[in-house]
């Protein structure tokens, strides 16, 4: 068990400072999430089909950076305020349960995640941080189809693939489909030095499961 938990939170670890940042973009589609921690540009200026005044991009655009720095207080802060004058954008609700969860506020985070997917129920940031939540709890199949939704909605957002990987390693113990989740990230984000050790590592040990089953037959 300690080394289940051990494994995993070096995982997370790797992955923690691509959760504080959901940046702008359309609610219909995913955004561009951040991976490794260097957030990836390409905001839009639309949400749910209305404009964004510059002042109001602006104004999440700070949050965000505020957030990226660190300073969850301000940060949360500054996502009330955008939802007061804009408050049919998912993506600050995804990034209010983020800050929740690091404050170790479940129902908070889990309200959050509900406003997100009341505005959007196929919005995969939010569904990913629900499949979050979910494992957190110790609901590891509620957190898999949660996951699988947002892959659904979204087959490119690569930290729901990740997640899946994690998932399926280390508590499902499903290692072909983690392998399947962690080669899925890998070709969305390209170069990842410590997913493919763990790709070569589970491809070893498929492969060995499947030469103990063919002799076990």
């Amino acid at each position: 068990m300690w080394l289940r938990h051990s494994t995993e939170r070096k995982r997370l670890r790797l992955i923690l400072p691509g959760l504080a940042l959901v940046m702008a973009g359309c609610a219909s589609t995913g955004p561009a999430e951040p991976e490794r921690g260097a957030a990836r540009t390409g905001a839009h200026a639309a949400v749910a089909g209305a404009e964004i005044p510059a002042q109001t991009q602006t104004m999440y655009e700070q949050a965000v950076a505020v957030m990226g720095s660190g300073d969850f207080l301000d940060a949360e802060l500054r996502f009330k305020e955008f939802l007061l004058q804009f408050p049919g954008y998912p993506g600050a609700h995804v990034n209010l349960a983020i800050i929740h969860v690091n404050n170790e506020d479940d129902g908070a985070a889990r309200a959050a995640i509900d406003a997100a997917l009341a505005i959007n129920p196929d919005y995969a940031p939010a569904l990913n941080q629900q499949g979050m939540l979910l494992r957190r709890n110790g609901k590891f199949l509620e957190a898999e189809a949660a996951y699988l939704k947002a892959v659904t909605a979204n087959p490119d957002y690569a930290l729901a693939h990740y997640n899946l990987g994690v998932l399926n390693e280390l508590y499902l113990q499903r290692l072909d489909v983690a392998l399947q989740h962690f080669e899925w990230y890998h070709s969305l984000v390209g170069e990842d030095k410590q997913v493919e050790k763990w790709i070569s590592d589970l491809t070893r040990r498929v492969a060995a499961n499947q030469r103990t089953a063919n002799v076990a037959e």
